[in-house]
């Protein structure tokens, strides 16, 4: 067990910072972003050449290079949306009329070119690990994919904490797309497939008969699943998760969103 405390740590460390810096990179002001992602773009081609380099490397060096770079794809994802070079066709703000699947259509159309950047993304890692033994980077991606996916059907339906801070000036139409809701019904099995995920990959890593490789490979998901998990609980406990990356936030008020109370919106990223 205290072989998988390293990959765990460094989990946590690179979810915190890798996150912060986002959130740093994608607030400053706006003149400064093309040439913020272009200098991303440059480490997505290191990340993508570093997944294919892993990717024959069963070793646990292996693993937390494969780890770090599908995080490192998934930070410039994030990064290219956020900063309003990949988005959608309908990059506004919702009209108030605008119920259910109407409004659901509305929000995807705020981002759905980044849906398909994902999508690219992924298949791109998928030919570069194709039949190769250490896949890290596939399934940290894909977790990232699936996490991320949950999380923002669960601001569709409504959480109490919706963390609108987090957007930056530009994307402040955004908001229109959120409100506070108690509880919604995908939150429990969002949460309860969350923990099972982590339980089961921290049964694989513990597993006497795995190489040393794999346990690493199989922490560095388990608590990656667990932040994630983490993260939706967030979305609904009054905590002031947000404090975790204050160094990233910049001092203003968060755009207002809906109050479902008021007949308010159904929210999306």
């Amino acid at each position: 067990m205290g072989d998988l405390a390293a990959p765990a740590l460094f989990a946590v460390l690179l979810w915190w910072a890798a996150t912060g810096l986002v959130l740093v990179l994608q607030h400053r002001p706006r003149q400064h972003h093309a040439r913020l992602i272009l200098a991303a773009s440059i480490g997505l081609a290191g990340a993508f050449w570093a997944i294919r380099a892993s990717a024959g490397d069963p070793s646990e060096a292996g693993a937390y290079l494969g780890f770090t770079a599908a995080v490192a794809v998934w930070g410039w994802q994030e990064m290219s949306y956020y900063m309003g070079f990949v988005s959608g066709p309908r990059p506004a703000a919702c009209a108030p009329s605008l119920r259910g699947l109407d409004r659901f259509f509305a929000a995807l159309a705020t981002s759905l070119w980044h849906e398909f950047a994902i999508l690219a993304g992924g298949l791109a890692i998928l030919c570069l690990t194709w039949g190769q033994e250490n896949r890290v980077a596939l399934w940290t991606y894909a977790l990232l994919t699936l996490m991320n996916a949950s999380a923002r059907l669960n601001l569709f339906l409504g959480v109490r904490n919706l963390h609108a801070e987090f957007l930056p000036a530009h994307l402040g139409y955004l908001a229109c797309y959120l409100s506070r809701r108690p509880m919604n019904p995908l939150f429990p099995v969002s949460v309860t497939v969350g923990t099972a995920a982590t339980v089961l990959l921290v049964r694989g890593a513990i597993a006497p008969e795995m190489t040393a490789g794999t346990a690493t490979s199989l922490t560095l998901l388990a608590t990656l699943c667990a932040l994630a998990t983490l993260e939706h609980w967030f979305l609904m406990l009054p905590l002031p998760s947000a404090a975790l990356w204050s160094w990233g936030l910049p001092g203003r008020s968060a755009p207002v969103a809906a109050d479902a109370s008021e007949g308010g919106s159904t929210p999306h990223d």
